[in-house]
């Protein structure tokens, strides 16, 4: 994960005059203002209608920081005005502005949450990608995480499984997580340190082998990252590795079962699981 400043200096070589001016006077207008005094209160997470006037944006009268107004804004100043072969910039230019206004801000949970119940799509799956930049006590931010791991929108769900997941996601909530990515085609590498969390999970084991037997049972292909989710598992449990088609063919039909798949590898996954 790059650095503020890292970030920063990769999205402004990718900017004209004009965008990196504007990203100048947005992030030190942020640092001035920070999280405003009144940010909590019941409407903050919940994206009431109440919470929509310019009064409760901000818990004053005087209506939302300029910070928050940037917030909302980025996707029309910053705009990559050439290319920049080996970038390291891992995120879209509006994300990443976004992300250096919540961290110059010093967003707290509160609006970090409000933000989030407020945003668009493209502003969810920014303070998502916020999240390991900003102080945070504890899990205050994990609601946020597990309300987009709800949706079937795949770029939230993608940034819901960065660094603050893998911190501070309960073992069930993560297991559920690596499943819907399973589901829905979000690639094993956005899932930070899966490779951590996955090894040695007999559970996560049990339930990948399930999910893999009810795909295989319904004539559909495995996801080809399960297999390497599933020998990490393995790892420290002692067990052998075993391709999910062979798990899956204790209850799939034999026609759609694996020709090469190895027969020892399954019985030891059978023990681990039992």
């Amino acid at each position: 994960m790059l650095t503020p400043a890292e970030l920063r200096a990769a999205v402004e070589r990718r900017l004209e005059e004009a965008g990196r001016a504007w990203l100048d006077r947005a992030l030190t207008e942020a640092a001035k203002s920070g999280p405003q005094a009144g940010d909590s209160g019941p409407d903050s997470a919940s994206g009431s209608a109440s919470a929509s006037s310019p009064a409760s944006a901000s818990g004053s009268a005087s209506g939302p920081a300029r910070w928050e107004l940037d917030f909302a804004s980025a996707g029309r100043h910053v705009r990559s005005a050439r290319p920049a072969p080996g970038d390291p910039t891992p995120h879209d230019l509006p994300d990443a502005a976004r992300i250096l206004l919540l961290h110059a801000a010093d967003a707290d949970a509160p609006t970090a949450a409000r933000l989030y119940a407020r945003g668009t799509g493209a502003e969810r799956r920014a303070v998502l990608l916020a999240l390991p930049y900003l102080r945070l006590d504890a899990a205050d931010a994990v609601p946020l995480v597990e309300d987009a791991l709800r949706t079937n929108d795949t770029r939230l769900v993608a940034a819901a499984v960065g660094p603050y997941a893998a911190r501070h996601l309960s073992p069930h909530s993560w297991r559920q997580a690596v499943l819907k990515c399973l589901f829905t085609g979000v690639p094993l590498t956005a899932v930070a340190e899966w490779e951590r969390r996955a090894r040695g999970d007999a559970e996560l084991a049990r339930m990948l082998t399930d999910y893999a037997g009810e795909r295989t049972a319904a004539g559909r292909p495995v996801p080809a990252d399960l297999d390497r989710v599933l020998a990490q598992t393995a790892q420290t449990a002692q067990t052998a590795q075993t391709s999910p088609t062979a798990a899956a063919s204790r209850t799939a039909p034999a026609a759609t079962t694996s020709p090469t798949a190895p027969t020892a590898p399954t019985r030891a996954l059978t023990r681990e699981e039992s």
